[in-house]
C-alpha cells in the first residue's frame, strides 16, 4: 500500500511538472538534460560526484557515462540547480560569498566576493558563464560541497 501511495505521488508530481524527490530534497522542475537540454525524465539518472544528474533519455545517460568530460560543466551546474550541493567561495578567489553579489547563472544561484566579480560573469556570454563558473576547477575553487539534507 506504502508502495502504491509513494507511485502515485510521483505521478502527480509529474504531472504537475514540479518534482522534488521528497528523501534527498531534490529539486528536478526546470532542469534540463546536460546532453541534449531537453527536459528530463527523473527515472533516467547517472551518479555523479556523490550526487545524481539527470537526462531525458537512457542514450544520453549512456553517452555521459563514456564520457563525462565534454558535459561537466553542466552536469556541475545542475548538481547546484537541483540543490544537491551548495557553493562555499567565490568561483574566482575562493573567498567568502557577499549575499549582493548573486546571480543565477546555467539555472543555478551562484554568488561572488564582490563586485568585480560578479561583473566579469556579467558581461559573458551563457556558454563563458558557464564554463566560468563550473568548470572543474572553478567548481573547486568555488569550494561547491554536497548538501546537507534538511
Amino acid at each position: 500500500m506504502k508502495t502504491a501511495i509513494s507511485s502515485f505521488a510521483v505521478l502527480i508530481g509529474f504531472m504537475l511538472g514540479g518534482l522534488v524527490i521528497a528523501e534527498s530534497g531534490i529539486t528536478l522542475e526546470g532542469i534540463k538534460c546536460v546532453v541534449s537540454g531537453a527536459a528530463i525524465d527523473a527515472t533516467k539518472s547517472v551518479d555523479y560526484l556523490d550526487g545524481k544528474t539527470y537526462f531525458c533519455c537512457g542514450k544520453c545517460s549512456a553517452k555521459f557515462e563514456k564520457d563525462s568530460k565534454p558535459f561537466e560543466s553542466k552536469a556541475n551546474a545542475q548538481l547546484v540547480s537541483t540543490k544537491q550541493y551548495e557553493q562555499g567561495g567565490c568561483p574566482f578567489s575562493g573567498g567568502a560569498v557577499k549575499a549582493d553579489t548573486m546571480l543565477e547563472v546555467a539555472g543555478a544561484k551562484v554568488g561572488f566576493c564582490c563586485n568585480v566579480c560578479k561583473g566579469k560573469v556579467e558581461k559573458m556570454t551563457e556558454e563563458e558563464k558557464l564554463e566560468a563558473v563550473f568548470s572543474k576547477d572553478a567548481f573547486a575553487k568555488a569550494k561547491f560541497v554536497k548538501a546537507e539534507k534538511k
